[in-house]
């Protein structure tokens, strides 16, 4: 039976330097005026949810974050930090990241992330203004010319159409891409999609259908939101390898949680993992594994029992 994942991201922060992509929630006034350049996330609080995900079963897709939001140093040691929970290298998805910063983190780092969007040039430049395609572009080549993997992330729902399906094909061969995250829109209050619908779970399935019938080997990762959770198995059948943006920690053990799982198993796959049942696990012992400073690990502690007994209750 072929194999299901949940994938969880870890975000650095929520501020975005460039907050200007109009379907985004970073571009919202409300958002900017609640999270300021300085919001950035504890480490604590960032490796106490990588220890949650590694014993929880969830595959790990990516660190994140609003554009900017870190120095490389910073990011270099998040990344460091989370790569020693997992015990191996992680994705990073941050801007556009130059040579000497894919150097600083590639002791750590497998792969790199371009939030590309759209492909369709024009629609893109119109909804992302200030996040161009082509130093993504560079990015992505640069990568690979070093040896990392690559990945896009694609929103369907902004505009495009059918036939600009062509275009990330090409955009894939192009960029010799090993992954990809799909992701349905989602209307945000405040935003220039505020009254758009989301795409019809056909439409959505059919890009995922499509691109795997491309791409056999195509990792291809599949977002969901807690509104959008009948998509499980439509995504599943259609190609998708792995299931992301689902809140799984605030909706730990609920009845949508259960549903994911549910509908992942009619749809023929096996779940790896669970969004419902916490593994019998010494979490201060999983923190006392780590190779950190004594200081940085009773924080780690307190972080976990904050999230273990939300997800509990």
């Amino acid at each position: 039976m072929k194999e299901t994942f949940f994938g969880r991201c870890v975000f650095i922060g929520w501020y975005c330097e460039r907050g200007s992509c109009k379907f985004c929630y970073r571009s919202t006034t409300s958002h900017k005026k609640k999270h300021a350049a300085e919001s950035k996330r504890s480490m604590a609080s960032m490796i106490s949810d990588a220890i949650i995900g590694k014993n929880l079963g969830w595959k790990f897709e990516y660190l994140t974050g609003g554009y900017a939001n870190r120095s490389i140093g910073d990011i270099v040691e998040i990344a460091k930090n989370i790569s020693k929970v997992y015990k191996k290298k992680i994705w990073v998805n941050l801007g556009v990241l130059d040579e000497d910063a894919m150097d600083k983190l590639s002791p750590y780092v497998e792969g790199i992330c371009a939030s590309i969007e759209t492909v369709e040039e024009k629609l893109h430049d119109e909804l992302c203004p200030d996040k161009k395609i082509e130093p993504y572009s560079r990015m992505l080549k640069l990568a690979r010319k070093k040896g990392f993997k690559t990945s896009i992330t694609i929103v369907i729902g902004l505009g495009e159409k059918k036939e600009d399906i062509k275009l990330l094909f090409d955009f894939i061969d192009k960029h010799k891409i090993d992954r990809i995250t799909f992701y349905a829109l989602k209307p945000v209050k405040g935003t220039a999609f505020e009254d758009v619908k989301s795409p019809s779970c056909d439409y959505y399935s059919w890009w995922i259908k499509e691109t795997r019938e491309k791409f056999p080997d195509l990792e291809i990762v599949a977002g969901l939101t807690p509104k959008k959770i009948d998509y499980v198995n439509p995504v599943l059948e259609a190609g998708a390898d792995t299931l992301t943006k689902f809140p799984a920690i605030r909706l730990f053990g609920s009845e949508k949680a259960k549903s994911v799982e549910k509908q992942a198993m009619e749809a023929g796959r096996k779940f790896v993992g669970s969004l419902t049942k916490l593994p019998s696990v010494d979490w201060d012992k999983e923190v006392d594994k780590l190779d950190v400073d004594n200081e940085l690990k009773e924080k780690i502690k307190v972080k976990l029992r904050q999230s273990i007994d939300k997800m509990s209750s």
